[in-house]
């Protein structure tokens, strides 16, 4: 499901979309007619008209009056939402009383739409005559996919962004089976010694201990990718220590892997032959420059925290 990630879209491109709609709006409609009671209804319906063809990703396109009654049929372009609608109330919408509260055009947030159950955000354009009466409330129901495609194409419609997903799908999959396999060599690597405690052999349960290690670091690096690149779910916190945490927590299981080779191989020299102990002390030189890598990369990419003013 993408609904989250599009919801995050939406509200960062909201304040663009409602001027990109209101001034395609304000171009076919004339924001102030004259007062003549007869032409209303036709002028009203001549101007729904000419924004069907201005905006041609719109689902509906209806009118409301001054009590949030729909006055005229609903106009789509798909034939189970076209023709109905007139005498509606739709005086409980945050669109109408926003527009009669506001006196201009506005957008909605995205809303469950009860005619064809998809996410939908709704831009509504007052009509005044020259008293400043109210004559009628354009609406325009726009599908949430449908408004970042008009307003801010992503890399969720784009092929490109189809592409992506299939080829990090592609390489979740891949890493997961060598996650697998890691996991089931570290475990049979000590299994074979059965119940058998006095031939267990040190070397062998440290190896399958840095084969389980990285196991569940590739494991968690691909549950972060699938979710965020294939599934497009974001995180629960927006702060930058979430966005960090999948590289964090991998470079963590790297070193804890390499941590414990480095104990390894002290204890493997010093048994066999102490005068290649040189090389352990090289690797845990370097676990030591990965750990403060790491613990300056988490302290610069941590956000300042906010004062009070």
């Amino acid at each position: 499901m993408l609904v989250v990630k599009e919801i995050q879209e939406y509200a960062q491109i909201r304040t663009k979309a409602r001027a990109y709609l209101c001034y395609i709006m304000s171009r076919n409609i004339s924001q102030s007619i004259e007062k003549d009671e007869a032409a209303t209804l036709d002028m009203v319906i001549s101007k729904i008209k000419n924004l069907k063809e201005a905006i041609p990703h719109a689902e509906v396109i209806y009118a409301i009056d001054g009590n949030g009654i729909q006055i005229v049929d609903n106009i789509s372009s798909k034939a189970k939402l076209n023709g109905f609608g007139k005498g509606e109330d739709r005086s409980d919408r945050a669109y109408y009383y926003k527009t009669l509260k506001e006196h201009r055009c506005i957008l909605t947030d995205p809303y469950p739409s009860l005619v064809s159950n998809e996410l939908v955000v709704t831009a509504s354009f007052p009509l005044y005559d020259t008293q400043n009466k109210l004559v009628a409330i354009i609406c325009v129901d726009i599908t949430l996919k449908n408004i970042l495609k008009m307003v801010h194409p992503s890399s969720i419609d784009s092929n490109f962004g189809v592409a992506s997903k299939w080829v990090y799908g592609a390489f979740s999959i891949a890493l997961m089976g060598v996650a697998l396999l890691l996991f089931i060599k570290g475990i049979t690597s000590f299994l074979h010694f059965g119940v058998d405690f006095s031939n267990i052999d040190i070397n062998e349960v440290f190896k399958s201990t840095i084969l389980l290690t990285l196991s569940l670091a590739i494991a968690d690096l691909v549950k972060a990718i699938f979710e965020e690149e294939v599934l497009g779910k974001e995180r629960k916190n927006g702060n930058a220590d979430e966005t960090h945490q999948t590289m964090v927590k991998f470079l963590g299981s790297i070193i804890i892997a390499l941590s414990i080779e480095a104990l390894m191989l002290v204890f493997k020299s010093a048994l066999t032959d102490p005068s290649k102990i040189e090389y352990a002390v090289y690797l845990i030189v370097g676990v030591s420059f990965l750990l403060v890598s790491l613990s300056l990369y988490i302290k610069f990419s941590r956000p300042e925290p906010r004062t009070r003013k």
